[in-house]
Formats: structure tokens, C-alpha cells, sequence
């Protein structure tokens, strides 16, 4: 008869021959067996793992709590190491106390557990897709104020002023540079505004042709032109009657258009391309602009009543360089939905990529800086984002210049006292934040800023 040694070596070399990965923990979630597939990806021994609490050797496992609960989960997602994989999980019962608990996990660094993952994250985004579709059938706007990552003073100032216009039908005007979010903070009014459960209808008016903008923004009958579609097509200001109508890039509307735009804001009538009589609208404008209209309206190229009428109150959007304490959360905040959409694990930026961000002047504000770290995104190897990542043109002012007689000691002295002044540039001089930024010890920043005089 074979002994119980042998059994349980049996069984042990069982589980080592099989593809899944097993982990087998006691009544108190200490680890009592991994088979051998799972301590190699886990790069784990029998001396370093056994003994030692689940929590510690595997990432975001639950089998702690399913010894506590006593009910199986199956067939669940669980991240390990940036990777989704399937997880089932079991408690073991000895007459009918749980003694402990077994996980396997399937589909892991396989060609079928890659397949699976596809598919998980095709379902994920059609899913918001339409998520996103549902929401547009509802109003067609999709961002709430909560939604804009922000909490400088400029922003909070900005925020409460936002609050107390919404809820009226005055005209907005949002000015600020391009990538500053203007249609965000449109969507938003929307939102917050009575209208919020009628249309959010938009156009960018320096996206359409100026011999179509007529017809985009009022709409035409049958037979008003050649190639005219059957029965019509309702514009702008009819989709959005009862709600808002957005108009984006308004300066770079045609003076002709102007006079038709100006007409239906007086009026609240808009006649269709074709039409023989005028319809009432009740629509409220928000129009943005990157634009200095002032010097438009100067110029004869923007006319002067249209630009009162549009701004009776006006929104300044601030560039992001003027903002630059809300980069470390903008920055977490688009790699985390960068993450969520490819179903990947979301990286962390360094001390220096960090401090990069931080001093770069952003022209092209929070749309360059979801572009620079995109790009990054895919560039960085394993779980974190270094200066190296960055795109050029963030890092190509900092490659150093080729400096006869400098040695690499002297450089790297020097470009340790620049990383220095950088980091408490970021964190206000506060010593302690700066050692935090930075990943070194209090002791050891001092040290360093005592042998630089800083």
C-alpha cells in the first residue's frame, strides 16, 4: 500500500504536470502548496512562499476572503502583474468547516489566454460604445463638471462660476487656447442646466464648407437645391429646440453666416433653406472660441452685435502652464483610462518623467499632454513611465551638450543638482515632499543638498 507521503507527493507532481496554475492555502490564508507553473511566474521557491500569507506572494487575490465567506467564486477577473487572467476559486470544507481554500488560474501567458483577453476587452469596449451611443440618444452630452480633473484655485474658481451660470438661458462664450477643454465645460452647462433632459446638439463651424453651413446649421425643405434629400433635413437649430445648441470655432464663422446667426438669436425663428415661413426655436448658445474676437471685430471680421450677443456671459479657460498643480492628477486620471481601454496595467511615472511634465509649457495644453503620455504608454517598459519614455519633443531640450573636458562625474554631479532643483521646485521646497517625490531617504536629500548649497 502506498503511504500517505507518497500520495501527497503524487498528487504534488500531479498538479505540477498541469497547465493551470494552483495555489492551495491553509484556515488562516497562509500558502501551503503552489505547483510548480505558478512558483515559476511568480518567481517563488517552496522556502520563500510557504507559510507566508496569500496576500503577500499574490497580487489582488481573494482567497482570503473566500475563507471567510465560504462561497466558491468562478470563472472571475484578476490582474497579476498587469496581465487579466481567470481565476476560480473554492473553499475547502472538512465536515462542514472551512480548513482552507484552492485557486487556479486559467488562461494565463498562453496564446489562449491572449485570445480570451482580446475578446474580454472587444466585449469592454463595445459595451461603452454603446454606453456612449445610449448616453447621445439621451441628450448628446456626455461630460458632467465632476468629470474635468482639476483643483487649483483657478479651476475651483472657474467651477463655482460655472455653477451659478448654468442654471439660466444667458449665452456663453468659452475662450481659452485649443486643448483647454472647451467642449467639456459646454457639455457640462448642458448638463447642469434645466434644458440638461432636452438636446446637446454641436457643429464646428470651421469644419464645414461656408456653401454647406447654411443648410448644416438651419436646415432645408425638399427641392431647395439640386441633390436636395427627400422630405428634408431639420438643421442645427431644430435638433437642438428646447435644448443647446453648441457652436464651436465661432470665429471662424463667414461675415455672411454671421448676419443669418445674428437674425435667429433676436428673432428665436429660423427659416430653412427653401422654406416659405419661419419656425420658432428655443434654443440656448454656447459658443468657444481659441480666437481674440476683439481683434475680429476690429478688423471687419467678425461683426460687433453678434459678438455682444454671444458672449452676455463669458468663460476664460485657463492653459494648462498656468495650472501646473493639476498635472500630477490629469496625468493619473488619462493613465487610467488609457489602462481601462486597452486592458492594460496603468503605469506610474517617475521622479523625472513627473518633474518633466511639470516644467514643460504645454501649448497645446491638456490634449498634448494626453498625446505626450500616450505615447509613453506604449513606450515604457514594465510598470512605470521614465524621462526616457517621454516623446522628443519633451526631452530633446534636455540631452546634454557635448562639452570637451567635462568629465562623466562632473555631468552626472551636475545633473543630479538640476533634478534637485526640480524636485523642490514641484513640491514647494517642502524637504520632506521632495525626498517623497524623489524615492530617497530625508537623511540622504539633505546630504545631497548640503553638497550642492541648495
Amino acid at each position: 500500500m502506498p503511504t500517505t507521503e507518497t500520495n501527497r507527493d503524487w498528487v504534488s507532481a500531479a498538479l505540477d504536470a498541469v497547465e493551470e496554475w494552483v495555489v492551495v492555502v491553509d484556515q488562516h490564508a497562509q500558502v501551503v502548496f503552489l505547483n510548480r507553473p505558478y512558483r515559476q511566474f511568480l518567481d517563488v521557491t517552496p522556502e520563500t512562499s510557504y507559510g507566508r500569507p496569500v496576500t503577500e506572494i499574490i497580487e489582488n487575490t481573494r482567497l482570503h476572503l473566500v475563507l471567510k465567506s465560504g462561497i466558491a467564486e468562478q470563472g472571475r477577473l484578476q490582474e497579476i502583474q498587469g496581465r487579466h487572467m481567470i481565476a476560480n476559486r473554492y473553499p475547502i470544507l472538512e465536515q462542514g468547516q472551512v480548513v482552507g481554500a484552492i485557486g487556479t488560474v486559467l488562461f494565463h501567458d498562453t496564446h489562449e489566454w491572449r485570445m480570451m483577453n482580446t475578446q474580454v476587452r472587444a466585449l469592454m469596449s463595445e459595451l461603452d460604445f454603446y454606453r456612449r451611443a445610449l448616453d447621445n440618444q439621451q441628450s448628446g452630452a456626455r461630460f458632467h463638471l465632476s468629470d474635468i480633473i482639476g483643483h487649483s484655485a483657478v479651476m475651483r474658481q472657474l467651477n463655482d462660476k460655472v455653477k451659478k451660470i448654468a442654471s439660466g438661458d444667458a449665452a456663453v462664450l468659452i475662450r481659452g487656447e485649443s486643448g483647454t477643454g472647451k467642449e467639456l465645460y459646454a457639455h457640462a452647462i448642458h448638463l447642469l442646466s434645466d434644458r440638461s433632459h432636452n438636446s446637446f446638439v454641436k457643429i464646428n463651424c470651421a469644419a464645414i464648407p461656408e456653401n454647406l453651413l447654411e443648410a448644416e446649421l438651419f436646415g432645408y425643405e425638399e427641392g431647395a437645391f439640386t441633390g436636395a434629400r427627400k422630405g428634408g433635413k431639420p438643421g442645427k437649430f431644430q435638433l437642438a429646440d428646447g435644448g443647446t445648441l453648441f457652436l464651436d470655432e465661432v470665429g471662424d464663422m463667414p461675415l455672411a453666416m454671421q448676419a443669418k446667426l445674428l437674425r435667429v438669436l433676436q428673432d428665436r425663428e429660423v427659416e430653412a433653406i427653401g422654406a416659405t415661413q419661419l419656425k420658432p426655436v428655443d434654443v440656448r448658445v454656447i459658443a468657444a472660441t481659441h480666437q481674440p474676437l476683439e481683434d475680429k471685430v476690429k478688423a471687419g471680421m467678425f461683426r460687433e452685435d453678434l459678438y455682444y450677443r454671444i458672449k452676455v456671459v463669458q468663460l476664460e479657460l485657463p492653459a494648462l502652464r498656468e495650472r501646473r498643480e493639476d498635472i500630477p492628477a490629469l496625468a493619473d486620471h488619462l493613465l487610467e483610462r488609457l489602462a481601462r481601454r486597452t486592458g492594460r496595467h496603468k503605469p506610474k511615472l517617475t521622479a523625472q518623467a513627473l518633474t518633466r511634465l511639470l516644467e514643460h509649457d504645454w501649448p497645446g495644453n491638456v490634449r498634448e499632454l494626453e498625446n505626450s503620455l500616450e505615447a509613453a504608454f506604449y513606450l515604457s517598459h514594465g510598470h512605470k513611465i521614465t524621462l526616457q519614455s517621454l516623446p522628443e519633443t519633451l526631452t530633446h531640450a534636455l540631452m546634454p551638450a557635448q562639452q570637451p573636458g567635462h568629465t562623466l562625474r562632473e555631468r552626472l554631479a551636475a545633473a543630479e543638482y538640476e533634478i534637485l532643483k526640480e524636485a523642490l521646485a514641484a513640491c514647494n521646497d517642502n524637504r520632506m515632499e521632495a525626498a517623497h517625490f524623489l524615492g530617497i531617504g530625508k537623511s540622504t536629500l539633505y546630504d545631497k543638498l548640503a553638497k550642492y548649497q541648495l
